[in-house]
């Protein structure tokens, strides 16, 4: 474990991940606009610096996990002047493809290496390690930051050069959405036909019917917490991002344009900082109902042991010779 690395970004999903790799023996060095979550990081062995460019310059590869493209096209501009063959920068927001490829190019320009790898599985996943990494990259630039990768993630898949990697992701964060509001619908249609929440969860779950988001974010909603560590922004930020990919690709999406105008509307009721499960409160207001249930936790725990990482490949494509 020689190479050390830095992480930007110690919020939600970035502080889990970071602790991902402290729990693996990483070196690690933190950074963060909030003092107070670099101070849990320091006192579990970690270092940390006074900014990104002190981090570059400390660090073989710098991960970023930040809450915006702005936010990322910031700190990677102020770390440009300490990046030379040596380092590489790891972006593991999810963002806009253009930009990511843009920020790679000016990586790239001063000699170093870039990916983006963005994460899909939730907070409850990314705090066991267990959670899945889509990495757009060249070949080689995969190859050496592998190890990190599945330290930091269960299931890696390389999907490309860099830009492919965001395309899969904000899709899947689109799938997700529709799948959160189709539960929603379910969920309230059920209360107010007379039926019983808990049992209507067990015939969901074991159907063809059942999902990802159904067996996570059906059980907060039902609980009350509605607490998935994600909010309406980010929902609206990753759906609008799918529907530019299919704009720019003449595609004439039906559901796409109806999940933007669902959230844009949650965010005028409720905050865009709102808690995106709490999309289903537009239906509990419009019909009276609260959809709660005895029994369902307050918070996602991850059961699946942490296992090492691994890389999967695409169903009906030949493994890279290297990863044979």
């Amino acid at each position: 474990m020689g190479m050390k690395i830095g992480f930007i970004g110690l919020g939600n999903v970035g502080g889990k991940l970071a602790g991902s790799l402290l729990r693996n023996g990483f070196d690690l060095t933190v950074y963060d606009l909030s003092p107070e979550l670099v101070v849990g990081f320091v006192e579990k062995g970690a270092e940390t610096v006074d900014g990104p460019l002190a981090l570059m310059q400390a660090c073989d590869a710098v991960i970023t996990c930040l809450p915006s493209p702005a936010a990322s096209a910031a700190v990677v501009e102020e770390m440009l002047p300490a990046i030379d063959d040596t380092k590489i920068w790891l972006e593991m927001s999810t963002t806009d493809a253009d930009e990511v490829k843009r920020l790679a190019a000016l990586v790239e320009g001063q000699g170093g290496s870039a990916i983006e790898c963005p994460v899909s599985g939730g907070c409850h996943r990314a705090d066991t390690g267990n959670i899945s990494i889509f990495a757009g990259c060249d070949r080689a630039t995969f190859e050496r930051m592998l190890p990190t990768l599945t330290a930091l993630g269960r299931r890696v898949l390389h999907t490309g050069e860099i830009g492919t990697a965001s395309v899969l992701k904000v899709m899947t964060n689109y799938l997700a959405t529709a799948n959160l509001l189709s539960c929603c619908e379910a969920l309230v249609t059920m209360k107010a036909a007379g039926m019983d929440l808990n049992t209507t969860y067990e015939a969901m779950k074991i159907s063809s019917g059942t999902s990802f988001v159904h067996e996570t974010e059906s059980q907060l909603i039902l609980n009350g917490s509605r607490d998935v560590s994600f909010t309406m922004d980010l929902v609206k930020k990753d759906i609008g991002l799918f529907h530019k990919i299919a704009e720019a690709a003449n595609v004439p999406l039906e559901i796409s344009p109806l999940l933007v105008s669902i959230f844009e509307d949650g965010i005028d009721r409720y905050g865009e900082r709102e808690l995106s499960p709490n999309i289903i409160r537009r239906l509990e207001d419009a019909t009276g109902l609260q959809i709660l249930a005895p029994g369902f936790p307050a918070e996602l725990l991850d059961d699946e042991p942490e296992e090492p990482g691994y890389e999967v490949f695409p169903t009906g494509r030949a493994k890279p010779l290297a990863a044979e």
